[in-house]
């Protein structure tokens, strides 16, 4: 780590006034309320819905579906839906400049989302990649033998010839929004929050929040994915650079839209799940 960024999990060096304080919470509360947290909500409910018609494994989930029978408005649809999406991302990192601590570097700096150490971001991302990329199949195989796992379908948009360009673009929104909410921005307001509270919870809240907001595709894939937040916030604390998590999800995200039959197929899954 950087010996001139400060730890992620470094109390401030002054407590907050009530002000203060109070201006963190509607913060936290109304980043959540545009983004992932919503999403939490949502998936919360629509995972209830999905219980009250049946059982999850005689059903699908569709993570990127097509927007518009015409292509060209598909296509509009799918980049601005992308672009949007960044937004609340945006906002945490604006809003991580404007209230900065004494001292504090620059957002991209003091959440490691810079090109300081290139070789070794790609190296820690590719092995993180490798690691969840194989639990995640593991949970899934799981929950789908169990009944627990609705059957996933990462991307239902027609071929043409911008396809893959836009399951790209989502692929590198879900991973910069992901960690720059859920870890980075998060932990960092609930440190400056609770600055006495371990931050060991603060990880295990974050990965609770993002197991809760994909539970629309069942209860596997939440776990599934609270299991990741861990190992993405342990890294976290550990290193201080959300760069190498950022990779290794765009990568999951990547491949799962792009090649997830194929994934199946030669990892032998594909046989064991009956496809």
């Amino acid at each position: 780590m950087d010996r001139r960024t400060p730890p992620p999990d470094a109390a401030p060096a002054a407590p907050l006034d009530a002000g203060t304080r109070r201006l963190l919470i509607i913060e936290l509360v109304l980043v959540l309320a545009l983004s992932l947290g919503r999403s939490a909500v949502y998936a919360v409910l629509e995972l209830a819905e999905r219980l009250s018609r049946g059982p999850l494994g005689e059903q699908t989930a569709t993570v990127q579906t097509a927007q518009s029978r015409l292509e060209i408005f598909d296509a509009a649809y799918q980049v601005l839906d992308s672009v949007f999406a960044l937004a609340p991302a945006a906002l945490a990192l604006f809003l991580l400049h404007l209230h900065r601590a004494g001292g504090s570097p620059h957002p991209f700096r003091r959440l490691g989302l810079d090109l300081r150490r290139p070789g070794l971001d790609i190296a820690v991302g590719l092995g993180l990649f490798g690691l969840v990329g194989g639990g995640t199949l593991l949970v899934y195989l799981a929950g789908r033998s169990l009944g627990i796992t609705a059957e996933l379908v990462p991307a239902d948009v027609a071929a043409h010839w911008w396809t893959p360009a836009v399951l790209l673009l989502a692929a590198l929104r879900h991973g910069l929004v992901e960690e720059i909410i859920m870890v980075g921005w998060f932990l960092d307001r609930c440190r400056r929050l609770a600055p006495r509270t371990s931050p060991w919870v603060l990880v295990v809240l974050s990965a609770v929040i993002r197991g809760a907001y994909h539970l629309y595709q069942g209860v596997g894939p939440g776990i599934g994915n609270l299991l990741m937040g861990l190992i993405f916030g342990a890294l976290y604390l550990r290193t201080g650079r959300i760069m190498p998590l950022v990779i290794a999800h765009v990568l999951l995200d990547a491949v799962a839209f792009l090649a997830f039959p194929l994934v199946l197929q030669a990892t032998g899954l594909g046989a064991l799940l009956g496809g």
